[in-house]
């Protein structure tokens, strides 16, 4: 019997993915169509003899109530949401409720940051993992990166032959490896020894003294991984699949591309297909059933149109993603671009961003993660926002700007924040 965790941390975090974490908790905001943690539980489904998915964080469990009864009721899996008293760090959750992860004596467990975007290969951890024998307490999972790219997150070295992890430096000041960690993971229940130590000696390290950022917080990359490497009980497995970290709303974007990829070979129910009647669609196309579109319009490629959303005649909309209840009227243009809920753009209106990234086939993962300003404190160009119920009046241009909820816009603006 297998378990699954998946670690959505709390309404404190993901300051970098406002406005639109300010209405609704970061781990349900819509990609392709599907709450962000949905793609995970769906993952996690998939696998055989996974019996229970874990859900751990600190918002309040009246913000996912509704959801998990949702996701009970159409995977028919037992799913749960263990509520943190505090903000436990990454390890630091998962140790706290320790007793319900072992509740029935799993095999093993997955473990999966709710802040990743990927074509998860759960099954194939599952079957590497075993492959090692009595020896592994854990497998991560790893992708390529750039030279560039692999300080924002955590090195790893391995040995090139067995794979275990001879060296893990998490966010290094300086190169240490193009192969990064993934935030997915396989392991024993044995790690919790492991974790018991972090915890011991963060609490001895806090009332001694003095430091740390609480005597309950611990971090799985920075307390667990680091030690754990050269012990020969930590295994990579290294994944050729698409993988994207979602810190921003332009990562947003980059994930929605992809899922809506995996849908035509996977869920092609789940992508709109031209017919009588219909719009234009051009590529991979997710439009929910209660949605309005006009006949006339053209959306695509890679756009999700959320429920209740109105997309009006003439309407052309590209690489974006226009959330539940939102509406674009007749002959206006969005391009990537996210329109916030219940958000309206008026006639001949311009929504516009700059793609994060003008070639989709490079290697690695090339989602829009950068800080919000550059060195010189200009705005960085990237997708346009429109947070919750914003008002972009007729014949206005909205370029690289982000657009805070409940503000009814003026004039045109350009690499701006509207507050």
């Amino acid at each position: 019997m297998l378990k699954a965790v998946i670690l959505i941390g709390g309404p404190l975090k993901g300051t970098r993915f406002r406005p639109l974490s300010l209405d609704i908790p970061k781990p349900l905001f819509p990609v392709a169509g599907l709450p962000m943690i949905q793609h995970h539980i769906e993952a996690c489904v998939a696998v055989p003899n996974l019996r229970e998915i874990l859900i751990l964080g600190y918002y309040p469990a009246s913000e996912l109530t509704q959801f998990v009864a949702e996701m009970v009721q159409e995977y028919k899996i037992n799913i749960r949401y263990l509520q943190e008293f505090m903000a436990l760090g990454t390890a630091g959750g998962i140790y706290h409720f320790r007793d319900q992860i072992r509740l029935g004596s799993p095999e093993e467990f997955f473990i999966l940051n709710g802040d990743v975007c990927a074509d998860f290969p759960l099954v194939e951890m599952l079957e590497f993992h075993k492959q090692k024998g009595n020896k592994p307490l854990m497998t991560m999972l790893t992708t390529e990166a750039t030279r560039q790219q692999s300080v924002h997150f955590g090195c790893i070295v391995q040995d090139k032959d067995s794979h275990e992890v001879t060296h893990y430096v998490e966010k290094p000041s300086t190169f240490v490896s193009t192969l990064i960690n993934c935030g997915v993971y396989l392991c024993s229940p044995e790690l919790f020894h492991t974790i018991a130590s972090a915890f011991n000696a963060r609490q001895q390290e806090f009332y001694t003294e003095g430091a740390g950022d609480g005597k309950e917080a611990i971090q799985l990359e920075r307390d667990v991984l680091m030690p754990l490497a050269g012990t020969g009980r930590l295994f990579a497995l290294q994944t050729a699949r698409w993988w994207s970290q979602v810190k921003t709303a332009g990562a947003a974007i980059y994930a929605n591309r992809h899922y809506l990829e995996l849908y035509r070979s996977r869920r092609g129910e789940r992508l709109a297909r031209r017919g009588p009647g219909s719009c234009q669609v051009l590529g991979d196309v997710h439009i929910h059933p209660s949605a309005s579109v006009h006949h006339t319009a053209t959306l695509g490629p890679n756009v999700s149109i959320g429920s209740s959303a109105s997309i009006g005649p003439g309407v052309r909309v590209r690489e974006s993603i226009v959330l539940s209840g939102a509406s674009i009227a007749d002959h206006s243009l969005v391009l990537h671009s996210i329109v916030g809920r219940l958000s309206r753009v008026g006639r001949w209106a311009r929504v516009e961003g700059t793609p994060c990234d003008p070639n989709p086939n490079k290697p690695f993962a090339k989602m829009d993660n950068r800080a919000l300003f550059n060195r010189d404190g200009r705005l960085n160009p990237s997708i346009t926002i429109l947070g919750c119920s914003v008002t972009v009046p007729a014949e206005v241009i909205l370029l690289n700007s982000i657009v805070l909820p409940y503000k009814e816009l003026t004039r045109s603006f350009k690499n701006e924040i509207i507050l």
